[in-house]
């Protein structure tokens, strides 16, 4: 049986292997959904790293910690120091493995896991799940033509110690470990890699692209995968910081731009900027930029830095009045707004859009503003919820597994109480999300979608 054999069975036995797992550990989680084809792909195959620390690890706080901007400040440039180096750190040692994390030789980092079911679900080549469809003019004026994005994420250790203890059980996960008044530890770093499937010749700051294969679909709303091209144009990254008032975290966000350095390269990666807190008394609008032929900075903003260096930064939407995100995130959204609901079950939306038209509030209003307020970490964003800490990707992880697990008549696994539970969760998710518009999705949630 070669490789591709025993990861798609691997995959298909899950329900059996499952009932004999007592501790995470290699193997225990399916690496990927989607194998591409072996008469096509000849390469090593995607692998989950899961073997998540026992223990919470006691090294120091990165060193990027001592650059924290004191006051917190609006100006980019107060932040680029610091911004750089958790870049440098994200970086450092994956890009030299092109990403297979387990062999960096710097620093440890994890993956989620179920994160390969559903239809968006993890590819066999990079481990990248299906993101958001790219609209028209999102990235420039140029780009007539619609596009997709795919994105691999990974926390680094402290963070990995936190997904262990959730999944330490892998049959009950427990997101108790997240929630107040518990939380991610002081320290987590997640960063996250998003690639652009679009026609490159559309997006001047895409020339001399870094260019990664993966087994995706042929467009957004496509069940048909082939093996194609997909270009490098974002990373996120979040840290865990109890200094950070309202949230105790920091978001931040490099755009790619290929004129930099000239050649194809991580190093073209620059910054955007910072966001620790959503600037719940900001309720204006004239800065949203759906469509950016220049940045449009809000100087009101308090809780945001963009960086203003026309130079470096491409025309980019960012977004919701000015609020940070990157050139494929939600334009009426922000960073830190989508990533405040990560919660289990995930009782609301995670922008107020994505629900039925006559339930999207006035924009600005005080229903609105409900997704823009700052909740501190391990806060859940329904009181009915268990909090995920900002975490989407531990949010719909958990979401998959009870949908694998209990809502499939019981295929797999005998119901019980726990099934009965889960089940009650996925209709109150499906009551609370009618009709989910599925543009401009920040972060994926296969359970909403296939909910509809």
């Amino acid at each position: 049986m070669g490789q591709f054999e025993r990861k798609a069975v691997s995959a298909i036995c899950f329900g059996v292997s499952l009932a004999f797992a007592g501790s995470v550990s290699a193997g225990t989680f399916p690496d990927f959904g989607y194998a591409p084809p072996s008469t096509d792909f000849k390469g090593t195959l995607f692998e989950l790293s899961q073997n998540y620390p026992k223990q919470l690890p006691a090294a120091p706080l990165p060193a990027f910690f001592k650059l924290l901007p004191s006051p917190l400040s609006n100006n980019f440039e107060t932040w680029r120091t610091y911004t750089a180096a958790v870049g440098k750190y994200c970086l450092e040692g994956n890009v030299e493995n092109d990403w297979v994390v387990q062999k960096n030789p710097v620093r440890h980092w994890y993956h989620a896991p179920w994160q390969h079911y559903g239809p968006l679900g993890r590819e066999g080549i990079h481990g990248l799940t299906k993101e958001a469809q790219i609209q028209t003019k999102q990235l420039a004026p140029t780009q007539v033509a619609t596009g997709q994005t795919y994105a691999v994420g990974i926390y680094n250790d402290v963070g990995g110690y936190t997904f262990g203890e959730v999944w330490k059980n892998p049959q009950n996960p427990d997101p108790s470990y997240t929630t107040t008044p518990k939380s991610f530890h002081d320290g987590t770093v997640v960063c996250k890699a998003l690639f652009a499937d679009i026609d490159l010749a559309q997006v001047p700051f895409l020339v001399n692209p870094v260019l990664w294969r993966g087994y995706i679909t042929d467009t957004f709303h496509s069940a048909n995968r082939t093996i194609k091209n997909v270009a490098l144009i974002q990373m996120d990254f979040a840290v865990r910081d109890s200094r950070i008032p309202g949230t105790g975290w920091i978001f931040g966000t490099f755009q790619y731009n290929g004129a930099m350095t000239g050649k194809p390269g991580w190093d073209n990666l620059v910054p955007v900027g910072v966001q620790w807190g959503n600037d719940p008394e900001d309720t204006g609008d004239s800065y949203t930029n759906k469509q950016p032929v220049v940045t449009k900075i809000n100087p009101d903003l308090k809780q945001t830095a963009i960086n203003a260096n026309t130079k470096e930064l491409p025309p980019t939407h960012l977004g919701w009045n000015g609020r940070l995100d990157g050139p494929v995130d939600n334009p009426v959204s922000a960073c830190m707004s989508c990533h405040l609901t990560a919660e289990s079950p995930q009782l609301s939306p995670m922008n107020p859009t994505f629900q039925a038209p006559e339930k999207v509030p006035p924009v600005g209003s005080k229903e609105w503003m409900r997704w823009f307020q700052n909740l501190m970490a391990g806060t859940p964003f329904d009181a009915a919820a268990l909090s995920t800490d900002y975490s989407l990707q531990l949010a719909g992880g958990i979401a998959n597994f009870y949908e694998w697990k209990c809502d499939q008549g019981g295929v797999f696994v005998n119901g019980g109480n726990a099934c009965q539970q889960a089940n009650t969760q996925l209709k109150l998710r499906k009551a609370a999300t009618p009709q989910q518009p599925k543009i401009y999705k920040i972060e994926r949630d296969p359970v909403l979608e296939q909910l509809q």
